[in-house]
């Protein structure tokens, strides 16, 4: 017996010590790569998350966050950065006007057309992440010949990933944790995305630098990686039990029954006004955001902060956004057992109250402050949104509810951009504008939420 567990350990294999340091250097080689994963999947299935398939979802946005953000730099490095300013403000604005008008006639289309598939929301997914993984092989030609193809197979990225991000937030709430709110199943799902998307734009960047087209070859891998996570999620995805269609017109009918009599169906109107009041104070920080985006881009493209190049000023501004919008999400989640009509006038309040001061005090550091005000109150006032829905909003059509939603926020980011875009490029004159659009939504938004804040709840959400 001895001399049997000698040879076992001394076989072909080689005895134990000299396993010993090929095991290390393997363990050394691996940790950087399973070291991290494994971080990541400890955080993202923490909390009951892991058994719900939230941790799963979580995963999923990262790596579309991560693949958007790449063909945003390879975009962007062809259409703004690679002409002259003049050149480069009709060349967006072309690229605006082949693919955000007929994104904007497509996305009412959005939520129905997915209203249809409700057992097949994985599939759904999947078909978004595998077509803008075909589109990008599209576009890394395009960035290099100029061809035409550009834009429609712009469009189609365009359309395939809000058609994610409208499936996506309907998945949600099939895939809460116990004792999780939606609001923070969502704050977690976001934080994921712009974890993912914070860690890929300077890997973008640095792809860029390679050529043209490796920005694009990158977002070809995350989507096709995307493509596989989709089926990864669990069935219950797919399970479309106690669902319903919800209508945005509030006196929709229906026919149903044997005798065809006509029935109102629950609509968004007919279960209360907070939700639409929310919405609408949501659509014009939406549409500042996308006004920002486009207006600050050729702005500080043609007239930098002072000492700073321009691309290290968009850096600046780009990096305040996305920091308020972080702060936003992790807030959201702390304040989740808050009043959130109370949430949402008082962070539309706050970015009127920026783009005020900015527009009158006109300067960087201001613009700065404000992209990053902006960013938190996108964020904190989706999320107050999201509990709101959840609250007012029977089972029966809350994850229709989310994909309308979300449609009706793309669009007024689209509109918002087109304003961006047509302004001349004079500063005050601009955040002036944006200050307008966001005190329009104040002002015909606050009375009532806040009425529907001293409701106290959901008593003023019948459904007839």
């Amino acid at each position: 017996m001895a001399v049997k567990g000698t040879r076992a350990s001394g076989g072909v294999g080689g005895t134990g010590r000299e396993r010993g340091p090929f095991r290390s250097v393997a363990r050394a080689l691996h940790f950087p790569v399973t070291g991290p994963a494994r971080q990541i999947r400890r955080a993202t299935h923490a909390h009951g998350a892991g058994e719900s398939g939230l941790g799963k979802l979580i995963e999923l946005h990262g790596v579309n966050g991560a693949g958007d953000v790449m063909i945003t730099v390879a975009l962007a490095s062809t259409v703004f950065f690679s002409v002259p300013t003049d050149e480069a403000r009709g060349r967006v604005a072309l690229y605006l006007g082949i693919t955000m008008a007929p994104f904007t006639l497509l996305a009412p289309v959005i939520g129905p057309l997915l209203d249809r598939l409700p057992h097949g929301r994985r599939a759904a997914m999947a078909a978004a992440m595998l077509a803008r993984a075909l589109l990008a092989l599209v576009l890394s030609a395009a960035v290099v010949t100029g061809g035409l193809e550009l834009y429609p197979a712009a469009l189609g990225v365009l359309v395939a990933s809000k058609a994610y991000g409208v499936v996506r937030s309907a998945v949600v709430p099939r895939l809460l944790p116990a004792d999780f709110s939606l609001v923070k199943a969502n704050s977690r799902v976001t934080l994921g995305g712009l974890l993912a998307t914070g860690i890929a734009a300077p890997v973008g960047a640095g792809l860029q630098h390679v050529g043209a087209r490796w920005p694009l070859y990158g977002a070809f891998v995350l989507f096709v990686l995307g493509t596989v996570l989709s089926f990864t999620l669990p069935p219950k995805v797919d399970s479309a039990k106690g669902e319903d269609t919800a209508l945005l017109a509030a006196d929709e009918e229906h026919l149903h029954g044997p005798h065809l009599k006509p029935v109102k169906r629950p609509g968004l109107r007919t279960v209360g006004t907070a939700v639409t009041h929310a919405l609408a104070a949501n659509a014009a920080i939406r549409c500042l955001t996308g006004f920002l985006i486009f207006f600050l881009a050729f702005l500080l493209r043609e007239h930098p902060m002072t000492g700073q190049s321009a691309a290290v000023s968009l850096g600046i501004v780009g990096v305040a956004a996305g920091t308020g919008n972080a702060i936003g999400t992790v807030v959201g989640a702390w304040l989740r057992s808050r009043r959130p009509e109370i949430i949402i006038v008082t962070v539309v309040a706050l970015v009127l109250g920026a783009a005020v001061t900015a527009a009158v005090f006109f300067g960087a550091v201001l613009v700065a402050c404000l992209a990053a005000v902006a960013g938190f109150a996108q964020a904190l006032g989706k999320l107050s949104l999201d509990a709101l829905i959840q609250r007012n909003v029977p089972e029966l059509v809350r994850t229709s509810a989310f994909a309308r939603s979300e449609t009706l926020l793309q669009m007024s980011w689209v509109l918002g951009g087109a304003i961006g875009i047509a302004l001349p490029l004079v500063g005050p004159l601009g955040l002036s504008v944006a200050a307008a659009i966001v005190a329009t939504g104040w002002l015909a938004t606050v009375r009532g939420l806040l009425a529907s804040a001293r409701q106290g709840g959901p008593s003023n959400a019948r459904v007839v």
